[in-house]
């Protein structure tokens, strides 16, 4: 019976988390498809690229959100278990979702979103190690990277293995799905924030086009 729960929960997961926002709401607010501009992402970092905060905003708080309803729904019914495989998957549709032929965003914001709901002592921290990543070094990028890799240590120290496992696979993802990111951090060609360019010699369409910010 356990195992039709995980199933159920990774499937209810993965398609809760598969719903693209960021299209969605660009193309209702008549801004057309949000994949033809920028980086050709969904996340909140290329819908703010249409000028439009609000619908950023917007996006960040719902693709951070369906994670969170899933862990949380799925954790209250079928239990802890269940809920870290929902926010598992929901994180994952939102990488891979199928509606778009596998083409999502990069999962920061759904990370979040999970992780706060799974153990809010380690979501907060993943919240303020990209704060203050992203202050010191004014890298989105690389906070995110700082962020993903803090929340399987900050499991572990409160004594939740299991999220400790749940997130550093999450995690692994993140940094597979960053390697272009990582590779310009490397080079010392990652934008900063506010920056607008990048801060070697190539140019800031060329930076966009190749996902260079950390999408959600």
């Amino acid at each position: 019976m356990d195992a039709l729960y995980y199933l159920i929960a990774a499937l209810g997961g993965y398609l809760l988390g598969s719903i693209p926002f960021g299209l969605v709401i660009t193309k209702l607010a008549g801004l057309g498809d949000i994949r033809a501009i920028g980086s050709g992402n969904i996340g909140a970092t290329n819908v703010l690229r249409t000028g439009r905060k609000d619908l950023a905003l917007a996006t960040l708080l719902l693709d951070a959100g369906k994670a969170g309803i899933a862990a949380a729904i799925f954790g209250y019914f079928l239990g802890t278990t269940a809920g870290l495989i929902a926010g598992a998957a929901a994180f994952t549709g939102h990488c891979f979702p199928v509606w778009l032929k596998f083409k999502g965003g990069k999962g920061v914001a759904t990370f979040v979103g999970t992780v706060l709901v799974v153990s809010w002592p380690v979501g907060l921290t993943v919240i303020a190690s990209w704060l203050i990543t992203a202050a010191i070094f004014r890298i989105s990028s690389l906070g995110a990277l700082v962020a993903a890799l803090a929340a399987p240590v900050a499991a572990l120290v409160i004594g939740r293995p299991d999220v400790a496992i749940m997130t550093g696979v999450l995690a692994a993802l993140i940094y597979w799905l960053h390697r272009a990111n990582i590779a310009r951090i490397l080079k010392g060609e990652e934008p900063r924030i506010g920056g607008g360019n990048k801060t070697g010699t190539d140019g800031a369409a060329a930076t966009e086009k190749d996902g260079a910010e950390t999408e959600d």
